[in-house]
């Protein structure tokens, strides 16, 4: 060492501050050693820390990724995006050295083929204000610390293989402008948080396995201008809070969403609406159109009637002309339930067995026509309470049995015909009872059945062609 200085054989010279000393060698040597130690490690240990200084300068200052070294003070935009048709180049995981890269603005790595997770350290990237990682093969939850990126205007996750729910702390990104989550496998509810997102504009979430309501905060992001839900697993009733302001795209189809649509969606002007494939019950508001109905299973609605594979809502339903249809086998009992029909046409069709008496809870017709059929039966006394008709057709059926006297009680009946069925017995002298022209077959014919004479005077020029062979 540059202080030691060689002396006589049995001592020593140390070069002090205060000077030279000289210790005998055996003496005073055993006295020397712990100094010897203390200066050979505050000596080393000074080095060393010098050392580590350097190289802790060298990692804060760069970061290599992917074969490139970047400067952390210089490095604001980390641009490796392919294209949908030509993807990049870079594989494996994303790095989590890239937390480093703390003055990066804009960092796109889509359209590529990294796989592995979302590093958590992509949280230090607090100066971010896009985040494109979309279109990869990227797996895992999204990372909560995605939350502290509150300088995020754009986020885009979308076209990976994320699992796991959102994370509530999405809902710091209040600078967010675009979400896009899309063709993921998220699960779990929307989080309530998301309603603190008050600049989102586009919230594209489509193609998950989200479940749960609808959060009702979704009415609080007043900018949201896109709304996209569907292919989802959602469940329960749309919020009527989502109709706040307006918007022009909202897709909701292909959930299980199950109530009553609000209608405070008639207070705006849509470009796109989609309620298609869900469970959504009727009535539905007047501005909502058919297609965007398309494929609701109503069959647990109240207040709903299935006929022929087709839901129908008693509330609204007035008017069901089913003519012409090839439908076939009976008529269900439960069109009774149509309590506010006026016209019931189930004309020419190939309906088979006996006419419901359930048919007579249908005070509310003015029309019934079942002729063109192949009924069979007596014709129900039941009808007779159908007091609101203005037209009975039961013609070209097999319909068989009496007249009954009850359809005397028809006296606003204008058109009447039971022609070419195989009634039998004697007409009813109630049928007198009636306000009808009889001598005008365009409103009376009864003929072509096997009614028995004497037939009733007001009628009797006019019974046409009958079968009274098995007339007594």
């Amino acid at each position: 060492l540059p202080f030691l200085q060689h002396q006589a054989p049995h001592s020593w010279g140390f070069l002090f501050v205060g000077g030279v000393v000289d210790l005998d060698m055996d003496t005073n040597m055993k006295r020397l050693y712990p100094l010897l130690s203390v200066l050979f490690l505050i000596y080393w240990g000074c080095e060393g820390q010098g050392q580590g200084s350097k190289e802790e300068e060298i990692t804060q200052t760069e970061v290599t990724l992917w074969g490139n070294v970047y400067i952390v003070e210089n490095t604001t935009k980390l641009n490796y995006s392919g294209e949908w048709d030509n993807l990049g180049q870079l594989t494996g995981s994303i790095p989590p050295e890239i937390g480093n890269l703390t003055n990066l603005q804009i960092l796109d790595l889509s359209y590529n083929q990294l796989t592995g997770v979302i590093p958590p350290e992509i949280g230090n990237l607090t100066n971010l204000i896009t985040l494109n990682l979309g279109d990869n093969q990227l797996t895992g939850p999204i990372p909560s610390e995605i939350g502290n990126l509150t300088n995020l205007t754009n986020l885009n996750l979308r076209s990976n293989q994320l699992t796991g729910s959102i994370p509530p702390e999405i809902g710091s990104l209040t600078n967010l402008e675009w979400l896009w989550l899309y063709n993921n496998q998220l699960s779990g509810s929307i989080p309530p948080e998301i309603g603190n997102m008050t600049n989102l504009q586009h919230a594209v979430l489509s193609y998950n396995q989200l479940s749960g309501s609808i959060p009702p905060e979704i009415g609080n992001m007043t900018n949201l201008d896109f709304l996209w839900l569907d292919v989802n697993q959602f469940t329960g009733s749309i919020p009527p809070e989502m109709f706040t302001h307006s918007m022009t795209h909202i897709g909701l189809n292909n959930n299980q969403l199950t109530g009553i649509i609000p209608n405070e969606v008639c207070d705006f002007s849509f470009v796109g609406l989609e309620f298609r494939d869900n469970q959504l019950c009727p009535p539905y508001p007047s501005c909502v159109g058919d297609y965007e109905l398309e494929g609701q299973d109503i069959s647990n609605c109240d207040g709903v009637v299935e006929l022929w594979e087709k839901y129908y809502v008693i509330e609204d339903t007035d008017t069901l002309d089913l003519s012409d249809n090839q439908l076939t086998g009976e008529i269900p009992s439960e069109i009774g339930d149509l309590i506010n029909l006026t016209i019931l046409n189930l004309s020419g069709n190939q309906l088979t067995g006996e006419i419901p008496s359930e048919i007579g809870d249908l005070i509310n017709l003015t029309i019934l026509n079942l002729s063109g059929n192949q009924l069979t039966g007596g014709i129900p006394k039941e009808i007779g309470d159908l007091t609101n008709l203005n037209e009975l057709d039961l013609s070209n059926n097999q319909l068989t049995g009496y007249i009954p006297s009850q359809l005397g009680n028809l006296t606003n009946l204008t058109n009447f015909y039971l022609n070419d069925n195989q009634l039998t017995g004697q007409i009813p002298e109630s049928i007198c009872d009636l306000n009808i022209d009889w001598s005008n077959n365009n409103l009376f014919n009864i003929t072509i059945n096997q009614l028995c004479p004497p037939y009733p005077s007001c009628i009797e020029d006019y019974v046409g062609t009958q079968g009274t062979s098995d007339c007594d």
